[in-house]
């Protein structure tokens, strides 16, 4: 970058001078002002996390839309949308998602597998709680949206223990539904299987399979953050806690099963999936 190349002030003004006898010449708001510039000029910076929870904002918000968008228009326009299309919707956005901009943040989407990948070593412990933010800021905004469009409550794309059945059962089903979504997620990441992008396949497959038998239980979730933004607009936390533990106890499960089948992890093949390819930070980078 040369000397002019940090661009105009909010003022108008020419360019100014990044050079460092210069630079110490300008105040403490002038000097944050060019170091935010130049590093937003620079989009190569690996070091540019703001990238990566844009990507996690942007991907959660738009499995939410589909998620939470088909119980939605379902009560706005009865006997418009199937179940099979409500359940396979989130699973075909998720693929999507993962193929286009997968390489960024690893599109977790989910706390539970930014925790799982975490556990299994595959993901730096400092990221994850600003990956979880960053998902429940997109759900929230994706019920927001849909609550402003369609014009109904949004619990109505939320997900709750169905009637009759306890929420335990709940519980248990997406303790169940996580397990196997989160060892589809480590498995097709891992070094092993070395498939590398077709896994979204593997992992939308899951979540549109998983919903066509599994949801009349629970909704199958096997997402804190798809569950907490509608319920979060719609004012309504019943039960959320299933939707809480029920993922996290499957993702710490699929961890398990994950080191029983393939030992440690660390490696550079699933530290990639896990994180992109923005600063990777493999634990054990001689492992594949």
């Amino acid at each position: 970058m040369t000397s002019t190349d940090v661009g105009h002030s909010a003022g108008g003004q020419g360019p100014r001078s990044t050079d460092p006898d210069a630079a110490a010449l300008l105040g403490p708001i002038d000097r944050y002002e060019q170091s935010v510039l130049a590093r937003i000029r620079d989009f190569q910076d690996p070091h540019q996390e703001w990238r990566r929870l844009f990507s996690e904002v942007l991907g959660t918000f738009l499995l939410v839309i589909a998620a939470a968008g088909g119980g939605m228009m379902g009560q706005a326009f009865p006997g418009t949308i199937s179940h099979s299309a409500a359940v396979t919707a989130p699973g075909l956005t998720v693929l999507a998602v993962i193929l286009f901009m997968g390489k960024i943040s690893g599109a977790h989407l989910n706390p539970a597998v930014s925790i799982a990948f975490a556990l299994r070593r595959d993901f730096p412990w400092w990221r994850v709680p600003g990956y979880i933010v960053a998902q429940l800021a997109g759900a929230t905004l994706a019920a927001l949206v849909l609550h402003g469009i369609i014009d109904v409550s949004a619990k109505y794309g939320s997900n709750y223990p169905a009637s009759g059945y306890s929420a335990m059962a709940a519980f248990w089903m997406e303790l169940l539904l996580t397990t196997g979504l989160v060892s589809v997620i480590l498995g097709t990441a891992s070094g092993a299987q070395n498939i590398g992008i077709v896994g979204a396949f593997g992992v939308g497959s899951y979540i549109a399979l998983a919903g066509l038998w599994g949801s009349p239980i629970s909704g199958a979730s096997m997402n804190p953050a798809r569950t907490f933004g509608p319920d979060l607009v719609g004012k309504t936390f019943t039960d959320y806690w299933v939707y809480i533990a029920g993922p996290l106890a499957g993702a710490v499960l699929a961890v398990a099963i994950a080191f029983v089948l393939r030992g440690p992890g660390g490696g550079k093949a699933g530290s990639g999936a896990a994180q992109g390819d923005l600063f990777l930070e493999a634990q054990e980078p001689s492992k594949a």
